[in-house]
């Protein structure tokens, strides 16, 4: 029941996160992308800032030290996926960043020294077929800013072994661990906007929709339930879910501008649905890659392992 209802809640996380491709999208055409991350992920710190002096007791520093290192990898794809933007298509980069479901287990594997299940194996394949399908409508163009894409992916696979790593540590305190990467992300965001001489603190009034939504649903809860979740469900398994975010952005468009998919766009769709049902309904699944994730990716974030 409790992978049951993790699962459920990442696919409520990731309908946010597509829902709000558009509105983002519309937001940064206004303003600086390091500006409406830094404002964006800034109002999010603040609203989890104040709810854990409140009710939580102070961080321990290894706590500290687990989120400034999620920050820094999320904020490190956020960055990598701009980048990559600059020189290379949207759908370039949205089928690349979605690989992190390929790369995901494969790092896992490689710590671990375990198998890969059959099903995960089907399912990734699933969902990367569905994914070059519905991103890129069955075309392909190389770019030099596909690299940068491709080590967005990598950077999100980290961060998804990481949170399941740190989330799962005996006392960890999964509120805090939240804030403090995403106060992480907003640090870094406003750093690189400062350093692009774009002011971050001015105020824009055609982008504060977004900005509430995206810090309320997009970030305060997406990130909490992300956090807290993959206590109970593997990253893989999780990359899996997150592969829907596309199919919630197409549906979304469709009915917000009346985008239409075509044929393609709609066997991709499929596909990744069926490839995240896979991972969840045919035996076979990676309960030993599950459980035994964290002790490793701890051993590689420590400098002195016990």
């Amino acid at each position: 029941m409790n992978k049951f209802l993790a699962a459920t809640l990442l696919l409520i996380t990731t309908f946010f996160w597509g829902i709000t491709f558009t509105v983002v999208k519309e937001a940064i055409s206004q303003v600086d992308v390091y500006v409406f991350l830094a404002q964006r992920f800034t109002i999010a710190f603040v609203i989890l800032l104040a709810f854990v002096l409140i009710r939580r007791p102070l961080p321990t520093g290894r706590t500290i030290m687990d989120g400034v290192v999620l920050g820094a990898f999320l904020f490190a794809a956020f960055a990598f996926q701009t980048v990559a933007l600059l020189s290379t298509s949207a759908s370039n980069t949205g089928f690349l960043t979605g690989l992190n479901v390929v790369f995901v287990p494969i790092i896992a594997s490689l710590v671990l020294r375990q198998p890969i299940p059959a099903n995960i194996k089907l399912a990734v394949t699933f969902s990367v077929t569905g994914l070059f399908l519905l991103c890129t409508n069955g075309s392909w163009t190389f770019n030099h800013g596909d690299i940068l894409a491709a080590v967005c992916a990598v950077c999100v696979a980290l961060h998804l072994l990481l949170t399941s790593s740190f989330a799962r540590k005996p006392g960890s305190d999964i509120y805090w661990l939240t804030t403090l990467q995403i106060g992480t992300v907003a640090f870094l965001s406003a750093v690189m906007a400062t350093a692009n001489h774009q002011p971050v603190a001015v105020y824009h009034p055609g982008i504060l929709p977004a900005l509430l939504i995206c810090s309320l649903f997009a970030t305060v809860f997406a990130f909490l339930v992300q956090t807290s979740m993959q206590r109970w469900i593997s990253p893989t398994h999780t990359a899996l879910i997150f592969c829907t975010e596309p199919v919630f952005a197409a549906i979304y468009a469709y009915l917000a501008a009346g985008e239409r998919l075509g044929m393609i766009g709609y066997l991709g769709a499929v596909l990744i649905i069926a490839g995240m049902l896979i991972s969840e309904i045919m035996p076979g699944r990676s309960e030993p890659l599950q459980e035994q994730i964290a002790p490793p990716i701890e051993e590689l974030t420590d400098p002195e392992p016990s």
